[in-house]
């Protein structure tokens, strides 16, 4: 369709007179574009970071999963002397740690849980056809997939009948596939993992995971890890939670004052060790509205287990994220604050030369209406010029924009994403600028007078 067709000849006319006194201050109109350059650029730009840090919180959300509640053993804390009374022999404080016990009460007592994840992570090492690398065992129940969102690629997870018997079967991470399996299926196929050999009947999708989600989550990379059921684990692996003997070797010289060098560097390697039976416990809660009062109720029956020993604690890792999250939607108002301020000196700009430009065009602007001009057609024409300004401003500065939002995501790998929305948005907002700046200086260069106009120096 053309444009004379949707226009009238005489708006056309309008049109083609802004376009050509635009075009013949080149440098004018410009200067007079770049408030409105700048800040649709930094609009674009803003708007991009924030939507990029918005999305990576998101997808931090859903690697520690949602509603949920972790709590990790304080190792350190395991046995702690506390003086009783005075005069009175120093005592250790004990507490069975962590354990599946402290899973069962849980599952129990605690009301609205949806779902519980017990967690024991091994550092070993894989072997397969001479290649060999560390990597984590993690034993798990088929819950814990559940929780984090993983999905198969191939094979299947553990059935109900091998978590209870503790069968030697395994869930491979997409790494290990790669590393040990490049060419071939790994399902059916026998993976040495530590000191046991076990069945793959799994392979986990690839999980992409950001180095800041590592750092700030404490996440591992799940690519790399290996899942077997956690009574596996415990009968095939390790139990901490059983007492071996040269522990009540050690404890039994000690309490006698045995101990001599060497055992008692085995005696601070054993209070150094870890007793926690888990590692990790990922408890979901069925609404976000009872985290906070279902993480002290937890928290308050774990201290009457563990005989009032704070040895653990407790994290919500979504509430930290939320709170991320409102701190960034903070700083994201004030840049939105910042660039729509840029706007509005750009439209104040426009204004500003536009009225100067009517002083500057009186004796055009007489003579224009001398000839049958009307004050609509004037109106139309310095409209149709500070529209063009801000339309173009508007589109330099979405190029602009886009370009420094991509700058920023190569340069200094702060993540960012350029939506549809906020382009219209910006350019949305230029244009009407434009439009609304520009309506002062035409209504001014449409009330001038004809004669007066003429004779003007």
């Amino acid at each position: 369709m053309k444009l004379s067709s949707v226009l009238s000849p005489r708006l056309l006319a309008n049109l083609f007179i802004a376009i050509n006194a635009v075009l013949v201050n080149k440098i004018r109109s410009l200067l007079t574009a770049l408030g409105i350059i700048f800040g649709v650029a930094a609009v674009i730009a803003m708007l991009a970071i924030g939507n990029g840090a918005q999305q990576e919180i998101l997808n931090q959300i859903k690697l520690v999963g949602v509603n949920n509640i972790v709590i990790k053993p304080i190792i350190e804390q395991k046995e702690e002397k506390v003086q009783e009374q005075a005069g009175q022999k120093d005592k250790k404080k004990f507490s069975p740690g962590l354990t599946i016990r402290d899973v069962r009460s849980i599952e129990s007592i605690v009301p609205g849980l949806s779902t519980i994840s017990p967690e024991i992570i091994l550092e070993t090492h894989v072997i397969r056809n001479g290649t060999r690398r560390s990597a984590k065992l993690v034993g798990v129940e088929t819950s814990y997939f559940d929780i984090y969102s993983f999905t198969l690629q191939e094979g299947q997870f553990f059935n109900d009948e091998q978590k209870k018997i503790g069968s030697p079967v395994c869930v491979i991470g997409y790494g290990i596939k790669t590393k040990f399996f490049p060419t071939e299926n790994p399902l059916g196929k026998n993976i040495k993992i530590g000191s046991n050999w076990l069945t793959i009947i799994g392979v986990l999708a690839e999980r992409k995971v950001s180095s800041a989600s590592i750092s700030k989550l404490g996440i591992r990379d799940f690519n790399m890890d290996v899942y077997a059921p956690l009574q596996t684990i415990l009968i095939r692996y390790k139990d901490r939670d059983k007492i071996t003997g040269e522990a009540i070797r050690l404890a039994a010289m000690q309490s006698r004052g045995m101990i001599n060098g060497s055992d008692e560097t085995d005696v601070k390697k054993e209070e150094k060790k870890n007793y926690n039976q888990l590692d990790r416990l990922v408890i979901q809660v069925s609404e976000t509205g009872k985290l906070q009062s279902t993480a002290e109720i937890i928290s308050r029956l774990l201290q009457r287990k563990h005989y009032e020993m704070i040895d653990y604690e407790i994290e919500i890792p979504e509430l930290l994220l939320k709170q991320q999250q409102r701190t960034n939607d903070i700083f994201n108002y004030v840049l939105g604050a910042i660039a729509g301020i840029s706007l509005l000196v750009g439209g104040i700009g426009i204004m500003n030369i536009m009225l100067a430009s009517v002083l500057e065009r009186i004796k055009e602007i007489g003579l224009r209406l001398a000839i049958g001009a009307q004050k609509t057609d004037i109106v139309q024409q310095f409209l149709f010029e500070a529209m063009m300004i801000s339309v173009s401003g508007g589109i330099i500065g979405v190029i602009f924009g886009v370009s420094i939002a991509y700058g920023v995501s190569t340069l200094a790998h702060i993540p960012t994403l350029i939506t549809f929305s906020s382009i219209i948005l910006s350019f949305g907002v230029a244009a009407s600028v434009g439009l609304i700046f520009g309506i002062a200086p035409a209504r001014r260069a449409a009330q001038q007078d004809p004669i007066t106009s003429l004779r003007y120096e």
